[in-house]
């Protein structure tokens, strides 16, 4: 059950003071970095205003591999670029391929298809990279955990230089160059780029530069790699999405943008200037939408051709994949959420893992992002094809996906990744293992919670269009480096009005003589769990919008929650519900916070009926009873008893009362009588 913790970050407001006034930068973004941590003058000037880019050969291996590389462009050798199939791969394929053919370097690039080869270097491509005569192999967001394989490559006589940016594991292939941030003994102070970061600072070694000049040429498809890759926005990166933004702007209003970009823009019907927002929801989707539902040389020649006509076709061929995808998406999804409904056991793990027969391997990463999103715990979206499966997991903060896949890769057949997000290879018949086994480390420490990050309270009287310029100072926004949410505590809702022919709410709201307007994007009115005259608290982003020429500040709620509610105590009270249904042995006091009685269960389904059914899940429920955060699981369970014997029906969440009235002492239920032990 997904229920996040809202915390609000501390802030100091005297060093919020000092900051402004030493630094030189407003007191509301002075604030707003404070709360985020930085209090360093140094640091906050280094994140604000840092144009210098990190010396290249401090990473490993880096003098080794452009040794190699000029060697190969001295000496007219074949050379492949070994790419990878999403936005980061696509990217950091572009970028060194464009690079050594300005060299004027006898290459050529190979990306795997994601569902005939998979992940990473084979043994089937290296053979027909020898046919056809490469010499070198570069890879480009991939080849760390290659250890077979470029073993394979050194025996035909291929030498390999590994880019990557993945982690490491305990054994580093024997290549000629393995070049890694995180390696253990790189002495580099960043380590945090995407694939296309390292390889922008292998052309920028080899150009002999910091690599300035190159960002002007090719910081477009660097920035884009790195913010579609979802890597920290901080250090090196935040100067890479900056600076190649503001050159894409330029180019877009001098018309001279990549005509792959400009045709992917139009594709999309994306007006007006760029931002890390706009590139990381409009272009890099569909760069990942060609390898998820095809080929993604169609993304890779997208981006290195210089007609405009191919450049459309292109973009309309990516743009329908993209509707594609979305499509898959959509439908995999649902199979699996009626999966994990109908498998309580599975339902209630502290990480879920979800199979299915021959589910697109493409689209199986996001699934598990949207199954993170309803049930608030890491998942594990798994595709069984014969013996073989492949499965992709996304997490959440504090519980490091790659150290639990660790755990388990004695039952692997291969994994790799990062701490929120991972892919792996398990046999099918070892899948329920890996389930166990996967809960058996989550079992091992405390449950974590989903944290909803407040970055500061605001008073609703106090928000100007003045503090927009504050937000835009800390841009580009991204990962580490959130847009910023604010919270409006104890407001009454005083108007709920539909708008967008239903699929969104407008919602007015006042705190003393303080009027605001928010606007909730994707919520209808039916699925809207609060009324007028409800005290609530929301977390909000601001944004500029202008209304008959002037600007003005658009509110857009992004969660809403009760005021009166605990928020310990309701997620408290969530937890004893999972261990309840997982069959852990609870305390007394926990047993005698779920425990229902014939009392209890009839009052839930009198006031359920009294409302002709019910959507709005078991905290709201408990409010409404007037009953304490404690008891939220007693009201879920009562529910599920409900359910469990046709009382009410229950789909997607929402509770309904049959047709026919059934009759059916609650004593029948087997869930009754657990939590009655």
């Amino acid at each position: 059950m997904n229920r996040k913790k809202w915390v609000v970050s501390p802030c100091d407001r005297d060093a919020a003071a000092a900051i402004a006034e030493n630094c030189g930068v407003e007191p509301f973004a002075a604030f707003l970095l404070c709360s985020r941590g930085m209090t360093d003058e140094f640091e906050i000037e280094s994140f604000l205003y840092d144009t210098d880019l990190i010396d290249p050969y401090t990473l490993p291996d880096m003098e080794k591999a452009v040794r190699r590389v000029n060697q190969a462009l001295e000496n007219g050798e074949r050379i492949t670029v070994f790419g990878d199939y999403d936005c980061d791969g696509v990217t950091s394929t572009a970028l060194l391929y464009s690079y050594l053919s300005s060299r004027g370097a006898d290459v050529d690039y190979y990306i795997p298809d994601r569902s005939g080869e998979g992940y990473g270097m084979n043994s089937g491509a290296i053979d027909l990279l020898k046919s056809r005569g490469t010499n070198v192999i570069i890879t480009v967001d991939n080849g760390i955990s290659a250890i077979e394989e470029i073993a394979y490559a050194k025996a035909l006589g291929i030498d390999v230089v590994v880019t990557d940016h993945h982690r490491v594991g305990e054994v580093l292939p024997d290549a000629v160059a393995v070049v890694d941030p995180h390696r253990e003994d790189s002495l580099c102070e960043f380590s945090d780029w995407a694939g296309v970061g390292v390889a922008f600072k292998l052309i920028s070694a080899l150009d002999d530069s910091q690599g300035y000049e190159l960002l002007e040429q090719y910081g477009d498809i660097v920035a884009l790699g790195t913010i579609a890759d979802i890597v920290s926005l901080k250090g090196e990166n935040r100067i890479i999405v900056r600076s190649g933004i503001a050159f894409m702007n330029a180019a877009l209003e001098d018309g001279t943008l990549r005509l792959g970009l400009k045709a992917l823009l139009d594709s999309s019907g994306s007006t007006g200037s760029l931002d890390s927002s706009s590139v990381a929801y409009r272009i890099a989707p569909r760069i990942n939408a060609a390898g998820r539902m095809g080929s993604a040389e169609r993304a890779l020649k997208l981006l290195l051709t210089e007609n405009v006509n191919e450049a459309k076709e292109i973009a309309e061929e990516i743009s329908e994949a993209n509707v594609q995808r979305q499509a898959t998406e959509t439908e995999i999804t649902a199979c699996a959420v009626e999966y994990i409904e109908n498998a309580p056991e599975i339902k209630h793990k502290r990480v879920i893992v979800v199979e299915g027969d021959d589910w697109h391997q493409g689209v199986i990463g996001i699934v598990a992002s949207r199954l993170v999103e309803k049930y608030g715990k890491p998942c594990i979206v798994v595709s069984k094809n014969g013996d073989v499966a492949k499965g992709s997991g996304r997490s959440i903060e504090g519980f490091s996906l790659y150290d639990a896949l660790s755990y388990c890769s004695d039952i692997l057949v291969q994994y790799g990744g990062h701490v929120l997000a991972a892919g792996l290879t398990v046999g099918s018949d070892k899948i329920e293992l890996f389930r166990e086994k996967i809960n058996e480390y989550a079992e091992k420490s405390e449950a974590v919670v989903p944290v909803l990050n407040i970055d500061c309270k605001l008073n609703p009287s106090s928000i100007t269009v003045d503090m927009l310029s504050s937000l835009k100072l800390l841009e580009p926004f991204g990962a580490e480096n959130p847009q910023p949410l604010f919270g409006l505590y104890n407001m009454e809702i005083t108007a709920i009005q539909p708008v967008g022919a239903g699929k969104h709410l407008r919602i007015t709201l006042r705190r003393k003589t303080a009027y605001i307007t928010v606007i909730m994007f994707s919520v209808a009115l039916a699925d809207f769990p609060y009324v007028i005259g409800d005290k609530v608290d929301l977390a909000v982003k601001l944004s500029e919008n202008e209304y008959q020429g002037k600007a003005q500040v658009s509110i857009q709620a992004k969660a809403i929650k009760l005021s009166d509610i605990d928020d310990d105590k309701v997620i408290s009270s969530l937890h004893n519900y999972e261990d309840f249904f997982a069959c852990q042995e609870l305390p007394k006091e926990k047993k005698e916070a779920i425990c229902i009685s014939r009392e209890f269960c009839g009052n839930v389904y009198k006031y359920v009926k009294s409302c002709n059914g019910w959507n709005f899940g078991a905290e709201t429920l408990c409010y409404r009873l007037g009953l304490p955060p404690e008891r939220t699981a007693a009201c879920q369970i009562s529910l599920d008893a409900l359910t469990e014997l046709g009382i009410l029906s229950c789909k997607d969440g929402k509770y309904t009362i049959p047709a026919e009235t059934v009759k059916n002492p609650i004593e029948n239920s087997g869930i009754f009588r657990k939590a009655n032990i």
